[in-house]
């Protein structure tokens, strides 16, 4: 079932309905629903959909030959053709006037081994299919080299291509289609140990609750996401020592360079390639004090794939117990009580999201254009006339640029209900960005809803929400 995408899903459409010559560029990290998208798109249209390997050039020339030849003329039997350009050649030939669509998916794996692939296809768009009904998809999981050898001004390619689409993670509403028979906290947890990742989401069983999905999937030997991330990073990487070790202390808390380099035992520097190539794959995200973009020192390194961090809180130190088959008494017992705590950063993040939609909707009377997270020191009452002080934080930071105004908020996902100590502590921490923002409103997100203290507060500028809200 193709479930979402629909925007991704309509870009494509228009483009194909107009005519000439159009080319697209999609992009985005393994299992994100790249393929799904694409096969859903030519769905009922002339296409060919070619799907590359690790092969070699010549293997993929034959094998893509055979996708040609199937989809355009199958009388001619299993010819291999002795170049791209012949193969190319023939599909000019064969093309006609109705529209066609020619994919070729995981570019990379073949232009990786074909130098001049990329160069003979940008001939062939020139000199012979701009005036030709032809829509060219190029599809690739490797993001690094489909910026900097497809998309960029260096490649060969560069201003042919008529749109591009780099494809995310489902955001936690998209995410909620894959189960929609769920309550808001079966959902949000369904969200937050897949990652909105379209791959994972896709093995979640509707029918079972959360706690079997869980269990099926993460605890036990067979289980698709047990062996999932070893299995994600060596496909990307030759040595994964190195790599799962700066993984595993990251999904610790371990989030600058100087601290991830003292506990690994590595220089920075070879710290910091690790983290680039990282980001290069999608994994890990670069965050900044929202209101301090430019301060390196307030950089902080995080897991983008909350997947990866679930694996990387449990599976590890209950490995053992999985192999001898007993890993759902180690979920019910050191999984399933940790759950909340686990969801406090994942539900900050949806916070965050439905902040920003609402925000740029005109909720809160003004136009938010960017949100994050704030993080440093306060000041707080010491021993005598001493003023001490403490690490803060504040879980929302919507910002204007345009009024120089904000919009903040406390998350609490727990099975207890927020009271006013919660609401104070956001008050005075307030202070520490109104010098740069005007604070609008302040939002407070709770699971469990709010103590009896807040029904006697009037305070337009405060809004109470429930998951409930978020899902609306």
């Amino acid at each position: 079932m193709f479930l979402a995408r629909q925007k991704e899903l309509n870009s494509l459409n228009e483009l194909y309905n107009r005519s000439g010559f159009r080319m697209s560029v999609i992009y985005g990290r393994r299992r994100i629903g790249k393929s799904t998208l694409i096969t859903e798109f030519i769905r009922d249209k002339r296409a060919i959909f070619y799907t590359a390997t690790k092969v070699g050039k010549e293997r993929n020339l034959e094998l893509f030959s055979g996708q040609v030849i199937s989809a355009l003329d199958p009388a001619f039997g299993a010819a291999v053709f002795s170049s791209v350009e012949a193969v190319f050649d023939f599909i000019t030939q064969k093309m006609g006037t109705e529209p066609l669509i020619l994919v070729i998916d995981e570019l990379p794996y073949w232009a990786e081994k074909d130098e001049a692939l990329l160069s003979v296809l940008q001939k062939y768009i020139d000199t012979q299919w701009m005036d030709k009904n032809l829509m060219i998809i190029l599809c690739g999981s490797a993001l690094s080299f489909m910026e900097k050898r497809v998309l960029s001004e260096k490649s060969p390619l560069f201003g042919r291509r008529t749109s591009q689409i780099r494809l995310e993670a489902f955001n936690y509403k998209d995410a909620a289609l894959f189960v929609p028979d769920y309550s808001p906290e079966e959902k949000a947890i369904c969200y937050g140990i897949t990652g909105g990742v379209a791959k994972y989401l896709s093995m979640i069983d509707g029918a079972m609750s959360i706690d079997e999905n869980i269990k099926r999937l993460f605890f036990r030997t067979d289980g698709y996401l047990y062996d999932e991330t070893r299995n994600f990073l060596s496909q990307e990487f030759s040595d994964v020592t190195l790599v799962n070790n700066v993984i595993e202390q990251v999904a610790s808390g371990v989030n600058t360079i100087n601290e991830i380099s003292q506990k690994v035992k590595e220089g920075t520097s070879t710290v910091l390639y690790t983290l680039e190539r990282l980001m290069e794959i999608d994994l890990i995200e670069k965050r900044k004090c929202i209101t301090e973009e430019k301060n390196r020192k307030k950089t902080q390194y995080v897991l983008k794939d909350s997947m990866f961090k679930f694996w990387y809180e449990y599976i590890p130190k209950a490995a053992s117990v999985i192999e001898m088959g007993y890993g759902d008494i180690y979920y019910e017992n050191a999984v399933k009580p940790s759950l909340h705590a686990y969801m406090g950063s994942v539900f900050e993040g949806m916070c965050r999201y439905y902040t920003l939609e609402q925000g740029i909707l005109g909720a809160y009377g003004n136009l938010i254009t960017n949100v994050g997270t704030w993080w440093g020191m306060e000041a707080v009452s010491g021993s005598g006339q001493k003023k001490a002080s403490q690490t803060a934080d504040i879980d929302v930071v919507a910002i204007s640029e345009l009024d120089k105004t904000a919009v903040i908020g406390e998350c609490k996902f727990k099975n207890e209900k927020i009271d006013k100590s919660v609401y104070e502590t956001l008050m005075r921490r307030s202070s520490l960005i109104s010098g740069k923002y005007r604070v609008l409103k302040y939002l407070f997100f709770s699971l469990s809803g709010y103590s009896d203290w807040f029904s006697g507060l009037q305070d337009d500028n405060v809004i109470l929400l429930s998951l409930d809200d978020l899902y609306q």
